[in-house]
């Protein structure tokens, strides 16, 4: 895939048509799903358009506009920013007021199942691509990150909507597109077969060529998030997930934990040592290419250069603030400062100006207005510029620090779970945690993922994870939100009138 930049449409997807004509000849230079798969090349090319379909990233546009209005907006961390209350249908998804034919969640999952249908299509044409000119190891490998693939689209639908169709086969005649929703658990035990699958060929580590493609580490950490959050649902079973995801977890090695927090968001450094999977972009243009996208002017408040499209919600303000300034620096916990620029010395220090080169009053005046500085650049010329390139985190070591530690208290070990939570809260210069009960850890546990994961949308499945969404929601206002309508999305209504 080389740096997972290539964006290629489905490969030779058939269409059902006459062919008794003789005039319906096929052109001896064009591409089909017959002739393509003829070397090592072809079949990398085809595994980049698959990667091509992850978090919408294929459009400059879209990518903001499609993921962070379906996944951030229902959260009870963030609210509207002014210019997002001109579009009725991100408003929708914020009120819950939205119905099936909302345009985001549709998109969204149109584009989840392209990229499981470009994965399907890996997977069965892989073996048409003639040994000599894949070796065995290569062509492993391959079928290895498409598995992974396809297992990560249909968890991101899983996430989103109560009943999926498994795709696990590359579909190739109208009649093969009806097949009935699954349960839960139908897909959960597919979507983990695969991940285990994944993982026991993935390497530990992508040569330098291949930055950004999946490894083990990933396979087995979205493995342990899918055993994890599968143990809520089915608590019958619940010690049994619990281990498996413990098991799955423990298996992530070589990670470590960047202390520059703020450097993985901002696009200053890339592909840290804390990053198990994130999605690749770059400021290349070398033959026409373009993997930028608009994210920072959709992430940054007006009053930065941006559009002011989403905010922090004074209760993920009060939840940074709540152990007040205990932090070994005499601040608040590092992570906040990493996360938020607000009005407060550290960003009113002439001499060392934090905000886009200068300080925050110099930018928002008397205003006391919280916004986010995740994904802004580190410069205002940066800022300035029409599209960026900061890479996206989608998995982080800190994640698996705070889902093993969840696993170990849910199966009443919270001594053994207090150590990842004080180490994730060591880097944010952070005292240990106190208490020692497992109350006390599954408190601590829900503070950490609220200010450790900041747009990075794992709020949400939290909360319903934890039988939490209505009560959250309540708190902050959000009193439209019922448990029974809005824990998942409904059924796209475009689906519903094809399928």
């Amino acid at each position: 895939m080389k740096k997972i930049f290539l964006l290629l449409s489905t490969i030779g997807l058939f269409t059902i048509t006459s062919c008794s004509d003789y005039l319906d000849q096929q052109s001896p230079d064009e591409l089909t799903s017959g002739n393509f798969w003829r070397n090592k090349a072809d079949a990398e090319s085809a595994l980049a358009a698959t990667y091509s379909q992850l978090e919408a990233a294929v459009d400059q546009w879209a990518f903001a506009e499609v993921k962070w209005p379906v996944e951030a907006y229902r959260e009870d961390i963030n609210e509207l920013g002014s210019d997002a209350l001109n579009y009725q249908n991100w408003v929708e998804l914020s009120t819950f007021t939205y119905t099936n034919g909302n345009s985001q969640f549709t998109t969204y999952w149109k584009l989840n199942y392209r990229g499981i249908s470009n994965a399907n299509q890996v997977i069965d044409k892989l073996p048409q691509v003639p040994t000599d000119k894949l070796n065995e190891e290569d062509r492993k490998q391959i079928e290895a990150e498409a598995r992974f693939l396809r297992a990560y689209y249909h968890m991101k639908l899983l996430l989103n909507w109560d009943k999926i169709y498994i795709r696990n086969k590359y579909i190739t005649k109208e009649s093969e597109l009806s097949i009935p929703l699954s349960t839960r658990a139908e897909a959960w035990d597919f979507i983990t077969s695969e991940l285990k699958a994944a993982a026991q060929v993935l390497p530990a580590k992508q040569p330098q060529d291949k930055t950004g493609r999946a490894t083990s580490g990933a396979a087995n950490s979205y493995l342990g998030f899918a055993y994890l959050t599968r143990a809520y649902e089915e608590t019958a079973q619940k010690q049994t997930f619990l281990n498996e995801a413990l098991t799955a977890l423990n298996k992530v090695q070589g990670y470590e934990l960047v202390k520059d927090y703020v450097s993985m968001f901002d696009g200053t450094a890339k592909n840290t040592k804390e990053s198990i999977f994130e999605l690749q972009f770059s400021e290349t243009t070398a033959n026409g290419a373009f993997y930028r996208n608009a994210l920072h002017y959709w992430m940054a408040a007006a009053e930065l250069g941006g559009w002011d499209e989403i905010l922090p919600s004074p209760m993920l303000i009060s939840e940074f603030k709540k152990e007040g300034k205990i932090a070994t620096t005499g601040n608040y916990d590092t992570r906040f400062y990493s996360t938020i620029f607000f009005k407060d010395p550290y960003f009113n220090d002439p001499a060392n100006p934090m905000v886009l080169g200068t300080t925050y009053d110099d930018k928002f005046g008397d205003t006391d207005k919280p916004v986010y500085r995740r994904y802004i650049p580190s410069t205002q010329d940066k800022m300035d510029q029409e599209f960026t390139a900061i890479n996206i985190p989608l998995m982080r070591y800190a994640n698996v620090l705070l889902m093993q530690a969840e696993a170990l208290n849910e199966l009443g070990r919270p001594t053994e779970a207090i150590p990842y939570i004080n180490k994730v809260r060591s880097r944010a210069d952070m005292p240990a945690m106190t208490g020692t009960t497992s109350a006390d850890v599954k408190a601590q546990i829900e503070h950490e993922r609220i200010i450790e994961f900041p747009l990075e949308n794992y709020r949400f499945y939290d909360l319903r994870r934890w039988g939490k969404t209505k009560a959250a929601l309540d708190a902050v206002g959000r009193t439209g939100f019922d448990a029974s309508k809005n824990n998942f999305y409904p059924i796209p209504l475009t689906e519903v009138q094809a399928n």
